[in-house]
């Protein structure tokens, strides 16, 4: 872990990372591709200890409210964020503002915060978006071995309904001759069902491999699933979009089970639902029950 001095926080469509790196340690992270310029060891994480400076200039000068979202390329509740609590000092400015925020991470951490989420949420609009991605929990350890499993994300989803807090799941990515199963898919889907998930997104059966992830991705395959890596190379070569033979049918369970209930699955419908900021406190009412 090393501290940087960070010239800006948001991006133009107010997103913020307050790490870059992770120590969870899943083996198809996008965010290790060399496209991303790290010029550093991923696991040693770069932390931007002025993000609450920045974060409140940035809020005190902006002439109107939104959503500001954390997570997307780093996540916001990695280990180090028990001691430094630099995200929870960004909610708090959130709060005070009375912005909006939409939150992305795998970890159980997230509760440590979700009083201060669900106040977030009362005066504003919450979002807590949290990854999915294999319902075998032995299979999930080994996927994603450094966070918390999926039972566990699942009673994270669950306490957040309890709050009222909305929520969205990303189930991806599937990895070809892994996780690509009917009873993966159903059993991922029978939680968010159960937690009354607000939208999922999904754009396919599949993975995205590029230079930098793609070699940690076939690394872990050499250790963890003998002669897969082989298999991948055979089938999809250099490929960057690594789509399962099985799309066409989990894409229809998918389809057919969101409409069923009620849930977002339309990539575009459930993005914009995330930047939508409320123009009154009784946005929750009228979003959720419609």
């Amino acid at each position: 872990m090393h501290f940087v001095k960070a010239k800006g926080i948001l991006s133009p469509e107010n997103g913020m990372n307050i790490y870059r790196g992770c120590t969870h340690g899943c083996i198809y992270c996008d965010s290790r591709s060399k496209c991303y310029q790290m010029h550093h060891d991923f696991e040693d994480i770069e932390v931007k200890q002025n993000a609450p400076e920045l974060l409140e200039q940035k809020l005190r000068s902006k002439r109107n409210k939104c959503m500001i979202g954390t997570g997307a390329m780093c996540d916001p509740y990695m280990h180090c964020e028990e001691q430094l609590q630099l995200t929870r000092k960004c909610l708090e400015l959130i709060r005070q503002y009375e912005f909006g925020v939409t939150i992305q991470t795998k970890s159980d951490r997230i509760l440590r915060d979700i009083q201060l989420i669900s106040e977030i949420n009362r005066t504003a609009k919450a979002v807590v978006q949290m990854t999915l991605t294999t319902y075998d929990d032995e299979l999930c350890r080994i996927l994603e071995p450094k966070v918390c499993v999926t039972g566990r994300r699942f009673e994270v989803l669950k306490r957040m309904e309890e709050e009222g807090i909305p929520t969205v799941v990303w189930m991806s990515p599937i990895l070809p001759f892994i996780n690509d199963t009917e009873e993966n898919i159903r059993g991922l889907l029978d939680y968010c069902v159960k937690a009354h998930v607000k939208g999922i997104i999904l754009w396919n059966m599949g993975v995205t491999l590029r230079e930098g992830d793609r070699e940690y991705f076939y690394a872990a395959l050499d250790r963890h699933f003998p002669g897969l890596k082989q298999k991948y190379q055979q089938t999809y070569g250099y490929a960057y979009e690594i789509c399962s033979s099985r799309n066409e049918e989990l894409m229809r369970i998918f389809r057919e089970t969101c409409r069923a209930h009620s849930i977002l699955y339309r990539p575009d419908d459930v993005f914009r639902y995330l930047r939508e900021f409320p123009e009154n406190k009784g946005y929750q009412q009228l979003s959720l029950f419609s």
